[in-house]
């Protein structure tokens, strides 16, 4: 079975070990320092992209307010063009659908267009306990796969790894999974390149279903648009007989003018490119070209669960450009895989709790990953406020009975919380507090809140509260 994160530590721990790792440090701060470059100056270049953001913030909250309306016109759409739409409240049920969709053509084999909600709902594996063998083409996610890998990035999800390492995956795995890699293969790009287009050729060549994503589905005609570099997201989505696309339902977009404020946003701030070289669409089936049957996987997986949430519903805008996490301070030392989950960076720590619940073990301690700098929302291109959403995610920890929590510090703020309650209990914990200050140790608590005083120094505790020393000098006038 492939990996996962299922079961994955907390964001702390994994990122206590991923910042030991000088290598991954190394191979993340040089990918996206270099992706960072190259978006700032093509961004420059554009005098209206304050106002593109503008307008693609608008467009995206206007569909989360009438999602259910869009979502129906999306169906009516597709069916009418002689497409099948399928709806999936969760990840077993979106599986379930897919395995039972690729099982009724009898192929055991399936390839696919690199789709992070695929990564999300765990499809491989559910495929592969199926019997079924799903190989990624995309060229990253090809990489992380044969590497029985975990992606670490949104638009590049082998970034942590680099040339010399790419090359001992191809010569090592290739050969199992099809045609091997060439003799005497190097680190040289092209090479590198060449030998993946000749592995993956023949996949391509005789694969009868794809199963894809797509960054954006059109409303008004039920068209579904797929953005790569590389062009092996086409051979997909044009070859196989049978197309199978999982989407999640926020991917919406009203109209096709619509459609052209996004595809100038997403090339430049995903890879500093003023137009992604493979800009993809497909509507239905046309008998004679392309896939002739066609199904569309419509999936929710927590999404309606991120609607409901005032604040966080905001980050159901995100179109995986990828630029919050290439100007992350702490991306750039922990790498991706340390979020737990195929969405990292910044957009991973506002929309995993957002999907799972804050109080998810796993998840309550990402809006915690973040120096809250707010360099992300510099570069959002649908200007998510990641710092509101942060703070708001945190008070729900805070409020919240998350597992995160030691059992001791539940009891503590419960109980102070009920001293809190009552004026005359506070004032005299208060006055408590200030007595006991030179008996309280200055570098290291006891028991089990000595875990604050692992990066924190304990403050001076003033002998006289603030409200003792107003009412003494009568407001600062005495």
């Amino acid at each position: 079975m492939s990996r996962t994160f299922v079961g994955w530590p907390a964001f702390p721990r994994a990122a206590e070990a991923a910042t030991r790792n000088e290598q991954l440090r190394a191979n993340v701060r040089r990918a996206t320092g270099t992706i960072r470059g190259k978006r700032a100056r093509l961004v420059a270049e554009r005098p209206d992209w304050e106002a593109l953001r503008d307008s693609a913030a608008a467009v995206k909250d206007e569909v989360l307010a009438h999602l259910d309306s869009y979502l129906l016109q999306v169906e009516e759409r597709v069916t009418a063009a002689g497409g099948t739409v399928h709806w999936a409240r969760d990840a077993e049920e979106a599986n379930r659908i897919v395995t039972g969709l690729v099982r009724e053509t009898g192929a055991r084999e399936v390839v696919k267009v690199k789709s992070m909600l695929t990564e999300e709902i765990g499809l491989d594996n559910a495929l592969e306990a199926a019997g079924i063998s799903a190989r990624e083409t995309d060229l990253a996610a090809a990489i992380v796969q044969l590497g029985d890998d975990l992606p670490s990035h949104v638009v590049v999800p082998a970034l942590h790894r680099n040339r010399a390492e790419i090359r001992d995956i191809f010569v090592r795995e290739m050969g199992r999974h099809g045609r091997p890699a060439p003799e005497g293969l190097t680190d040289d790009p092209p090479q590198l390149a060449e030998a993946a287009r000749l592995h993956l050729r023949e996949k391509f060549l005789r694969a009868e279903v794809a199963v894809s994503g797509a960054n954006f589905l059109v409303a008004e005609t039920g068209t579904l648009v797929v953005v790569e570099s590389e062009g092996n997201g086409r051979m997909c989505l044009t070859l196989a007989d049978t197309l199978v696309s999982v989407v999640g339902i926020e991917k919406v977009v009203p109209t096709w003018r619509d459609l052209e404020v996004f595809l100038q946003l997403l090339a430049r701030n995903a890879t500093g490119e003023r137009m992604a070289p493979y800009t993809t669409t497909f509507t239905g089936v046309t008998p004679g070209d392309g896939p002739q049957t066609f199904h569309l996987v419509l999936v929710d997986n927590g999404r309606t669960r991120a609607l409901a949430d005032e604040v966080g519903r905001q980050a159901l805008r995100c179109i995986r450009c990828g630029a919050c996490m290439n100007i992350c301070p702490v991306y750039e030392r922990t790498g991706g895989q340390a979020y737990g989950s195929v969405y990292p960076g910044p957009i991973g720590a506002i929309l995993n709790p957002l999907l799972k619940g804050a109080d998810d073990p796993q998840t309550a301690s990402l809006p915690y990953a973040s120096s809250l700098c707010g360099a992300c929302n510099e570069v959002c291109p649908v200007r998510i406020r990641f710092t509101d959403v942060l703070l708001e995610l945190r008070h729900q920890v805070a409020e919240g009975d998350a597992e995160v929590k030691h059992p001791a510090e539940k009891a503590a703020l419960r109980a102070v919380g009920a001293v809190m309650e009552h004026r005359t209990a506070w004032n005299a914990a208060v006055r408590a507090a200030g007595l006991a200050g030179p008996l309280v140790p200055k570098k290291k608590l006891p028991g089990p809140l000595g875990g604050w005083t692992d990066s924190r120094s304990v403050p001076e505790i003033p002998k006289e509260s603030f409200r003792a020393w107003w009412k003494r000098t009568d407001g600062g006038t005495k």
